[in-house]
């Protein structure tokens, strides 16, 4: 078959088998995008029908991606495949069978901090103070209690051992029942009530179960409990599931992906094949070599090679910087030279890091080197507080139910209502067992609101009951322009004049502008559809890949890219590696996989960066290089001289002058520094969290690994480095 002429023996194999459930272990830059492509374009040239094939992606790039190179494979039949992310395609049945779980079809969707508003709401309601457990930190447990399909009374039954688990509780159920009263749904939902959905109507399962023959899943390393369920709900003897992904590339345990779902598939699937794509064709031969000789470390794998035709390559580059600005000044001057040395674009080059916090002395060091950047993966398009503010104006539009959005545009712009009335409003709503939106109908009733602010609701109120008649007579872009225009958002920003606000005022003009475009390719588009669309839009979906910048990002945001050069930074340990010695086994293989999907982002030159001592948590950090370094195979390894300030003389620390340590009183004069390792022969090992006051008398907080924090006097704590 022509289409299958470009591929290798191995990924040929694994593309012609269709009558059994596989599994194919690509290794990183093996082909992976290509076998499922040209698998689903042959599935339909061997008679299967586009709409009975279901193609589940992690993002929406990779979705797009795949749809575009199957149409140059097969034609227009690709556009019946039914393709997306998990949480589009399943938010598309939700949407129409949601009045089957008590929804009305226009139900928002929460992205994470709409969520962690209405936790926030929820513990005022529940008078749970902050120092108990903050709104981001309840937020981020509930997302891990639907990540593992643990529901609130399950909580309370076999995890709640103490008063603030109840506590919690109180707050993850209260938090399930607003959502529902909002008609909204988190992005954790959009997994768990298809599985509900399909629970509670068997007929509706049996219907998309008997629509679908073959179910294709990339990345499956990454899918959590639930995502798991869905396929297998989707499975019948008739129906064939084939799963792509590479278990050394697992880097989601901590928001739920179980790596288990990869390693027992065959257990799982009855009669499954495995085949393993171990050719790679992005690196050269010496960073293969160093990315296989650290992986081979971790115990729990599938056993691989990856192997390559490609040359042997430049060694990568180890590079020993005195702080956070050395290193950030050395990635500049070696990007200067990379770019003059290959001849290539800046949009050639990445800067990889372990957590986004580390980007500022990056981005001080590129601003001052005058090399543009992009960051992916910062604060989202999408997520910017005045694009978040229109969208709250369209969802209440779509959603009347939606109290989080209506509260978010209740003062905005400002019109008096201030959060006493607000929460008294509230308070009235509650007690009737009524909407906000329709507390706002009868807001004169609410006595405790003064007749001024009672006025102000009211000519809000008549406010979005024009643009609600309006939202079906007019396009979307039509709608939102001259919504926008009668809040005088714009005026509003340009008048203020500053540079923070000039910038809002292009955000809101580029939404605009993004508007405009979605009415034009998606005609007769509806606030729903637009709503569906943003609500499912990650930071990697947004990266511009024709723009001439260096790109930033954490590594987590990196994967399933490829860049000539890449430069990875602050490999330090209790940096990358997170928490060193206080890790389990499971914590530092993930950790590894993720320095392993670091390295084999990088196509032609790897740079592996690290600093003597780095400004953490406010305080000086002095660290050891990290132990992934030593794991690389040293015949791979450049290891550059000591680094040296511009004018070519030894730089001194950043830090040298801010903090000295403290002197260890015994014989050899060593100096603690906050971040050091050491021994006590009672309390064992542990890592100096603080120092406070000088000399002998110095107090030194110590986390121990089996004894907790303690805190010693310099003079007696008879402490050895490590």
């Amino acid at each position: 078959m022509k289409i299958l002429k470009s591929l290798n023996d191995n990924q040929r194999e694994a593309v012609e088998c269709i009558k059994n459930s596989q599994i194919i272990v690509a290794g990183a830059g093996s082909g992976k995008t290509k076998v499922l492509t040209h698998k689903i374009a042959y599935l339909i040239e061997k008679g299967y029908e586009p709409s009975s094939i279901l193609a589940l992606t992690f993002t929406n790039k990779a979705a797009n991606e795949m749809k575009e190179r199957i149409k140059k494979l097969i034609g227009k039949k690709a556009d019946g495949v039914w393709m997306g992310t998990f949480h589009s395609v399943f938010a598309k049945i939700l949407r129409v069978n949601a009045e089957k779980l008590g929804y009305k079809p226009n139900f928002s969707i929460y992205d994470r901090d709409d969520s962690v508003a209405l936790v926030s709401h929820v513990m005022q309601e529940l008078d749970i103070s902050t120092d108990l457990f903050t709104p981001n930190n309840a937020q981020h447990r509930i997302s891990n209690m639907k990540n593992h399909m643990v529901t609130p009374d399950e909580f309370r039954k076999n995890f709640a051992d103490s008063s603030l688990d109840e506590k919690f509780a109180d707050v993850y159920e209260l938090y399930n029942k607003r959502l529902f009263e909002n008609n909204a749904m988190d992005f954790d939902d959009l997994l768990l009530k298809p599985i509900e959905l399909f629970n509670k109507n068997p007929k509706i399962a049996a219907r998309y179960r008997g629509q679908f023959r073959y179910i294709l899943v990339d990345e499956y390393q990454d899918t959590n409990r639930a995502q798991y369920e869905l396929v297998r709900m989707l499975t019948s003897q008739r129906i064939k599931v084939c799963v792509v992904g590479d278990d050394a590339q697992s880097i989601y345990g901590w928001r739920g992906a179980d790596i288990s779902n990869m390693l027992d598939f065959q257990k799982d699937f009855s009669n499954a094949k495995m085949f393993k794509l171990e050719q790679n064709y992005r690196s050269t031969a010496n960073i293969l070599k160093g990315a296989n000789s650290v992986i081979e470390k971790n115990k729990n794998q599938i056993e691989k090679n990856l192997w390559t035709e490609q040359e042997e390559g430049d060694k990568i580059t180890v590079i020993r910087c005195s702080d956070e600005k050395d290193e950030a000044f050395q990635i500049a001057k070696n990007i200067k030279k990379e770019v003059q040395k290959r001849k290539i674009s800046l949009n050639d080059i990445a800067i990889l890091y372990r957590t986004n916090s580390q980007s500022r002395a990056l981005e001080d060091a590129l601003r001052r080197e005058k090399l543009p950047y992009q960051i992916v993966g910062g604060v989202e398009f999408y997520r910017r507080k005045e694009v978040k503010d229109i969208l709250a104006y369209l969802r209440v539009l779509a959603n009347q139910n939606d109290e989080e959005s209506l509260l978010r545009i209740m003062n905005f712009p400002q019109r008096g209502i201030g959060n006493t009335s607000v929460e008294k409003m509230l308070a009235f709503s509650r007690k009737l067992n009524i909407s906000f939106f329709d507390t706002m109908a009868r807001i004169f009733e609410v006595i405790e609101v003064k007749e001024r602010i009672q006025k102000n609701v009211k000519q809000f109120k008549l406010l979005l009951n024009k643009y609600i008649e309006l939202k079906d007579k007019l396009s979307l872009y039509e709608l939102t322009s001259a919504l926008v225009d009668e809040l005088g958002v714009l005026r509003m920003y340009k008048e203020e004049n500053s540079k923070d606000s000039l910038v809002r005022y292009q955000n809101v003009q580029e939404l605009l502008n993004a508007i405009q475009d979605f009415t034009k390719t998606n005609k007769g588009a509806t606030i729903d559809d637009f709503l569906a669309e943003v609500s499912l839009v990650s930071g990697i979906d947004q990266m511009k890949e024709e723009a001439n910048f260096v790109t930033l990002m954490t590594i987590h945001s990196a994967k399933g890219l490829e860049f000539p050069v890449v430069f990875l930074s602050g490999l330090e340990e209790d940096l990358f590696p997170i928490n060193r010695k206080f890790d389990s086994d499971a914590d530092i293989e993930e950790e590894r996989r993720l320095f392993y999907v670091a390295f084999t982002r990088a196509k032609e030159k790897l740079y592996l960066t690290y600093a003597r001592s780095r400004y953490r948590f406010g305080e000086v950090a002095y660290q050891d290089r990290s132990r992934f370094i030593d794991e690389v195979d040293p015949e791979v390894l450049d290891e550059a001289k000591a680094s040296h300030a511009r004018s070519g003389r030894k730089r001194k620390s950043y830090y040298d002058d801010l903090y000295k340590g403290v002197a260890d009183p015994d014989a050899d004069r060593r100096t603690y520094r906050v971040g050091s390792r050491v021994t006590h022969k009672i309390f064992g090992t542990g890592k100096i969290m603080a120092i406070e006051g000088s000399g002998d008398m110095a107090k030194i907080s110590i986390q121990f690994e089996s004894h907790g924090m303690k805190t010693l006097v310099a003079k007696f704590a008879n402490l050895s480095l490590v």
